[in-house]
C-alpha cells in the first residue's frame, strides 16, 4: 500500500474549504484534465456521510469508474471518503482541516493499492503514487484558489 500526506495552507475560513472539499461541482472543475464526470450517485452540489458518487475519468489513456462512499464525516473538521469498487485494490482519503492563525491547514491522507499483488506494488513505487500526488496537489491547488477569492460562492451556493 501506498501513501501520500499532503498538507496545503489556505488563508480562507475552515467552514469554506471544508464545503469546498465535499463539493462535486469543484471536483469536476479540478480534475478537468482527466475529463471527470459524477455519472452515478451524488452528481453535483455537496455530499455527505454515507453517500455515494460514481465517477467517470481518463487516466493514462483509458476510461474508469470509481464509486467511493463518505464513510467518516465530522464538519468541518474531516472527512473520509473510500474506494467501493473500481481500478484500486483499495483506496482511502483522509481529508483534514485545521484553523490556524485565521487560516486553514487542510491535510491530506491518501492511502492506496493496485490490484495486481507483487507488479501493482512496483507500479505503485514506479510512477502511480507520483501520477496520484501530482493530482491531489493539482485538485488542492483549485481549492485553494477557489477558497481565497470570491469564486467559492459560486460552487458553494449556484
Amino acid at each position: 500500500m501506498a501513501t501520500i500526506k499532503l498538507k496545503t495552507i489556505i488563508k480562507a475560513p475552515t467552514q469554506r474549504c471544508f464545503e469546498l472539499s465535499i463539493s462535486i461541482d469543484l471536483h469536476k472543475i479540478s480534475a478537468s484534465k482527466t475529463k471527470e464526470e459524477a455519472i452515478d450517485g451524488v452528481i453535483n452540489g455537496l455530499i455527505f456521510l454515507n453517500e455515494t458518487v460514481t465517477w467517470r475519468a481518463k487516466h493514462f489513456g483509458f476510461w474508469h469508474k470509481m464509486k467511493v462512499k463518505i464513510t467518516a464525516y465530522n464538519k468541518p473538521n474531516y472527512f473520509v471518503d473510500e474506494m467501493i469498487s473500481g481500478p484500486f485494490k483499495l483506496m482511502k482519503h483522509r481529508h483534514e482541516f485545521r484553523e490556524v492563525n485565521n487560516a486553514t491547514i487542510m491535510i491530506d491522507e491518501f492511502e492506496f493499492a493496485s490490484p495486481v499483488g507483487f507488479i501493482g506494488k512496483i507500479i505503485d513505487a514506479l510512477f502511480l503514487k507520483k501520477y496520484m500526488m501530482n493530482f491531489l496537489i493539482d485538485r488542492n491547488k483549485i481549492i485553494k484558489e477557489y477558497a481565497e477569492s470570491d469564486k467559492w460562492y459560486n460552487v458553494i451556493n449556484p
